[in-house]
């Protein structure tokens, strides 16, 4: 069976949307209440969601005889100074790491990923931030093959 991978089409966004809702519900298993009311509303709202946000949340599927079988996101993020160079050293990087980690519990995230710089890894740290065995990173311009 030949598999196209590829940017996600505009009427396929619904069927991402329910893959996500797949691997939050079930953890990749099989879900029987994928036409339920509730998986279509979220699937809905995904869609809507991925439509609005196409400049930053490009979604990448995987197709098999005409059905999205996988799914990945492209998130593209500015980066954006942390603390200005004048006030670094005061405590105020650790404070606003804690505060988006606070944000990010309260609205119940799976993770919060950070791009620091080498000098502020110990900031991070800090905060609460550690490296683990599930992230990896691909720098600068990314060679095809």
């Amino acid at each position: 069976m030949a598999v196209e991978v590829r940017r996600a089409a505009d009427a396929e966004l619904e069927a991402v949307a329910l893959l996500r809702w797949r691997m939050t519900r079930e953890g990749g298993g099989a879900l029987a209440a994928e036409t339920s009311a509730e998986a279509t509303a979220y699937a809905d709202e995904a869609a809507a969601w991925a439509r609005a946000h196409s400049d930053s949340h490009v979604p990448i599927v995987a197709v098999a005889d005409g059905v999205v079988v996988g799914m990945a996101w492209l998130a593209i993020q500015a980066r954006v100074p942390f603390v200005v160079p004048g006030r670094r050293g005061a405590g105020i990087g650790r404070r606003l790491a804690e505060a988006v980690l606070a944000e990010a519990r309260e609205r119940g995230l799976e993770h919060v990923t950070v791009h620091a710089s080498r000098a502020s890894i110990p900031v991070y740290e800090r905060a609460g931030f550690r490296a683990n065995d599930r992230a990896l990173y691909a720098d600068g311009a990314i060679p095809e093959g």
